[in-house]
């Protein structure tokens, strides 16, 4: 069994360590499920690798989202084929980390257009690629993804990444999850019983406060997320990111996000008489 230790900072900073059972909130044991929003298909293994592969070495069942198809180039021969190319890099750096096929689901949203894949719009278009029950958009499909899957925890990219398709991802995941807990849309199944735990991973920009966990793994871990980065070789830059990570050594920060619903009662005591 890899080393596999969990470190995390309270408010106050004090920091425990130890197994996932110690340092998750509402640890649900053998009833565990991570879920892993991509915005494109190398985002969760550069902002989240160790953790994802983390979780498959500790049994935890684990999903993960590709949100748009690639797009990006850098050989002008790669210019009508790369989605094919990255379709491939993709499944093959995530079979690397370990991920069972099933589990990687494609949404094939253009990351080119990123309005037109916002909210929940009708189609009835046979040639709509993106449809799930006769309507498109990032609400739909993670509203009904939520529905199917059912994840006790989430890791969505950081609310402060300046890329256009990661804060698009990273609001659309959260309005579904309001809606995936309720009784909208039924024909995108059941609602969830309960909110999932939300984690946001940094992959270009720093986090809008510090993180709030820690995970630090042995070697043979990190190489198995260096080879889930390298398997994306048309992306000639990734070399210098595996350097970067290789330096770094193994161990990743996440932040927890506090999905807190509006309760105007908390607010009385402020205005009332002392």
């Amino acid at each position: 069994m890899s080393e596999i230790i969990f470190d995390v900072r309270n408010p106050d900073g004090e920091v425990l360590s130890g197994s996932p059972s110690l340092v998750f909130s509402g640890w649900c044991g053998d009833g565990e499920c991570w879920l892993f929003v991509s915005p494109h298909d190398d985002d969760v293994v550069l902002g989240a690798g160790l953790f994802f592969v983390s979780g498959l070495e500790l049994g935890v069942k684990t999903h993960a989202i590709v949100s748009t198809i690639g797009a990006g180039y850098c050989r002008p021969e790669h210019r009508n084929t790369i989605a094919q190319i990255r379709r491939a890099e993709c499944r093959n750096s995530f079979g690397l980390l370990g991920l069972p096929e099933s589990n990687l689901h494609f949404l094939d949203y253009l990351a080119t257009d990123m309005l037109a894949n916002l909210g929940r719009r009708f189609t009835n278009d046979p040639a709509c690629t993106t449809a799930i029950a006769g309507a498109n958009g990032f609400q739909n499909s993670f509203t009904w993804l939520l529905r199917q899957i059912r994840p006790t925890r989430v890791f969505l990219p950081s609310q402060t990444d300046f890329h256009p398709a990661h804060k698009a991802v990273h609001e659309e995941f959260l309005i579904s999850v309001f809606h995936a807990r309720g009784k909208i849309w039924p024909e995108l199944g059941e609602p969830i019983t309960e909110f999932p735990k939300l984690y946001e991973y940094a992959t270009y920009c720093d986090y809008i406060e510090p993180p709030t966990l820690r995970i630090r793994t042995s070697e043979n871990l990190l190489e198995r997320k260096l080879k889930g980065i390298a398997a994306y070789e048309s992306q000639e830059q990734i070399e210098l990111l595996v350097t970067t990570f290789r330096n770094l050594g193994a161990r990743e920060y996440i932040h927890e996000l506090n999905f807190k619903l509006f309760d105007p009662m908390q607010y009385d005591a402020l205005f009332d008489k002392k």
